[in-house]
């Protein structure tokens, strides 16, 4: 059999159509598409906010970042557990990211870590609504309301998610989004930001080309700087169909995250992810302690990998990266976010897998646990 990845993307005819429609028309580069997919995500998300395109969710942080004006002597919490660029785009601006520890079942942060981990030097965090699943927002908008601070949600994995009935998004705050190839909705490359203050919208055009700003006759002025950040029309192209079937591909997950759940049982063994309404379902991330099994993670990725099923890793804790150790950080200091890290495996999760391959995943996680295989 063929092997089973842990993602892949669902692209059609109607993308590869949209595609050759723009190298056509002789316009590939930013252009009348991204416009279009600006507006329709605006309009899919809600709650009056405006959306501009990235080349990736990265672009979008870092972009956020300078125009909040974020930078050296700063401060900005973030989720020990994250994809990486969480943390670098603090870094990149020149401020310093603090971690705080996060929730071993939905691997977010919870505010009264933030609390804890606040100095006078806190200019913003970065709440991250890991593999879809909103963190619990309202208190952390009050926290950062009383210490006037900026939030600025990482999304990358829930485009499509909700909190409290709002599209995660909908808030104002600027909230950043990926279309990666692994992530729910794709433009292969890809992101966006999206908020509902027009000033802030206005510095996120400057920073993202160039710092170039037009009068009304298409005079051009540089009034600070800027990067080349913006996304072509190819990409923008593919990212307009792919947001007509998003809710279409989300239901798919949930409903094979909902065999996953069927199927398997938690134990101090195998911890399973978190649930809730509004989920996504980005990933499908468990933990299974290695140790107690008397196998090394690398021998149960073998052991996946004999059976035809790709996993993943999402994610190593970061403060143990030898970047941030660098700033004092170490074994200890996190230790949920040290299990996690040690212990997870992404299972296989996409629209078009079916319900034989979560059974076969789901058997074989079944056999590994109970120490059969």
């Amino acid at each position: 059999m063929s092997v089973l990845p842990f993602t892949r993307p669902t692209i059609g005819e109607e993308e590869l159509q949209a595609v050759r429609e723009v190298l056509e028309s002789g316009w590939i580069t930013t252009g009348p598409k991204a416009q279009s997919l600006e507006q329709a995500l605006a309009d899919y998300i809600g709650g009056g906010v405006q959306v501009r395109l990235f080349n990736s969710a990265t672009s979008a942080l870092e972009a956020s970042l300078l125009v909040a004006g974020i930078g050296p002597g700063d401060e900005v919490i973030v989720p020990a557990i994250s994809f990486v660029a969480t943390a670098n785009v603090v870094l990149r601006v020149g401020a310093r990211p603090v971690f705080v520890e996060v929730d071993l079942h939905s691997r977010n942060l919870d505010v009264r870590g933030v609390a804890a981990a606040l100095t006078p030097n806190t200019r913003a965090i970065i709440p991250v609504h890991f593999a879809g699943l909103a963190v619990d927002m309202a208190p952390l908008y009050a926290l950062a309301s009383e210490h006037k601070l900026l939030v600025l949600e990482d999304a990358a994995q829930a485009i499509g998610s909700e909190y409290q009935g709002r599209k995660i998004g909908a808030s104002g705050n600027p909230v950043c989004f990926s279309f990666h190839p692994n992530k729910n909705m794709t433009s292969i490359e890809g992101g966006a930001v999206a908020s509902n203050d027009p000033d802030f919208i206005r510095r996120l055009e400057q920073v993202r080309f160039h710092g170039i700003e037009k009068d009304s006759d298409g005079n051009i002025d540089v009034s600070g700087w800027g990067g080349k950040m913006n996304l072509p029309d190819v990409n923008a192209a593919i990212g307009l169909i792919q947001l007509t079937r998003l809710d279409e591909f989300n239901q798919q997950r949930r409903e094979r995250v909902q065999q996953y759940y069927q199927q398997l049982s938690a134990s101090e063994v195998l911890v399973l992810p978190a649930d809730a309404a509004g989920h996504s379902w980005h990933m499908f991330c468990v933990c299974i302690d290695h140790a107690a099994l008397g196998k090394s993670r690398a021998e149960l990725q073998t052991l996946f990998s004999e059976r035809d099923i790709a996993v993943g890793v999402h994610y190593p804790a970061m403060h143990l990266f030898s970047l941030y150790r660098r700033f004092g950080y170490g074994e200890g200091d996190f230790p949920v976010a040290e299990r996690i890290g040690a212990q997870t495996l992404t299972l296989p999760l996409f629209p078009t897998m079916t319900a034989a391959d979560v059974e076969h995943v789901c058997t074989t996680v079944s056999a590994i646990v109970s120490g059969q295989i």
